[in-house]
């Protein structure tokens, strides 16, 4: 008699297209080898079935059960991590150990602003003020339009007055000075011809070098003073009148506050002072004098700060928007 299952599969025998499920498992690490809980582990199928979702253990453990046979992948995320990817092909009815999956650490994305230092800032606006020329050709680095200038360090005041002194306007101011001087024999010690002249012109640029350098850049510099003006701009006449006059004798501090302008006082005495030196023995000026010619330099600095306030800006071509300044 023939065996009532021969027509089929003996118990327990499995048919060649039947395929029995399985697990796939795993765990989770960080770079040092600490488990990762809490990652979310999502497994992909090819076979169009929908995504599962597991997350991690404390441990770092996690798996999938009753998963169908075939390729899968796996996708983890978690907080602080780069997403990880893996791979494999689970055999029929058999549970697959995925290996040991380590996340690396997400680089956390920074925005860098690139700022410029206050001495970047200071030769930005050296190099506006430097362009500033009354009519396009008489320098005018002095001045400043904004009133939140950032203080100048000590080099840049150096520079500054040395661009300043070696200004081809600076040279031919100075031969014209020394012309009239030849004109009328003042310091007539020189005598005349080329040779005074040429006494004249050294004496008068000397003038001219020496007081800038020690009231603009070596006292400044000491002091911790600024040498500049700074343009008010705004307010009434009377105001805009006052400021000019009391910068004579005032200026702003590299602390940003205003003060006594010792470095352009005590400047014009030492330049005087050391004018005796190569000016002749009679045109010499003695202490008096010198003290006399440092208010009539003061009286000089008022009348051209009223010109910087009133006049010069709108004769010097592209000049840079201000803000009002108040001392």
């Amino acid at each position: 008699m023939p065996d009532a299952q021969g027509t089929g599969a003996s118990a327990g025998q499995q048919l060649p297209d039947q395929r029995l499920s399985g697990s796939i498992s795993g765990t989770i690490v960080d770079p040092t080898g600490a488990p990762v809980a809490a990652a979310r582990v999502r497994l992909s199928r090819e076979d169009q079935s929908p995504d599962q979702d597991v997350l991690s253990g404390d441990d770092g453990q996690f798996s999938f059960a009753s998963v169908a046979p075939g390729p899968f992948q796996l996708t983890i995320t978690s907080a602080g991590f780069t997403t990880q990817s893996s791979s494999g092909n689970l055999p029929s009815g058999e549970t697959y150990a995925v290996p040991q999956i380590a996340l690396a650490l997400a680089t956390a994305a920074t925005e860098v602003r690139v700022v410029p230092s206050r001495t970047e800032v200071a030769e930005d606006q050296i190099k506006v003020q430097e362009k500033q020329r009354v009519l396009g050709v008489v320098p005018n680095f002095y001045v400043t339009y904004d009133h939140h200038a950032v203080p100048l360090t000590s080099k840049q005041k150096f520079e500054l007055a040395w661009k300043t002194t070696v200004d081809p306007v600076t040279f031919g101011v100075t031969g014209v000075v020394a012309g009239i001087q030849q004109a009328q024999n003042e310091f007539s010690g020189y005598g005349q011809g080329a040779q005074g002249y040429a006494k004249r012109y050294g004496a008068s640029y000397a003038d001219a070098v020496t007081g800038t350098l020690i009231g603009s850049a070596i006292l400044p510099s000491l002091l911790k003073q600024d040498p500049r003006y700074f343009y008010k701009g705004t307010g009434s006449k009377r105001s805009r009148i006052l400021y000019a006059i009391a910068n004579s004798v005032i200026c702003k501090g590299d602390n940003g506050h205003w003060q006594a302008n010792y470095s352009s006082i005590l400047g014009s005495l030492a330049a005087g002072g050391i004018s005796n030196l190569y000016y002749p023995a009679k045109d010499r000026e003695g202490a008096e004098l010198t003290f006399e010619n440092t208010l009539i330099g003061i009286g000089e600095t008022a009348a051209v700060n009223l010109l910087q306030e009133f006049v010069i800006r709108k004769l010097t071509p592209n000049v840079p928007a201000h803000e009002p300044a108040n001392p």
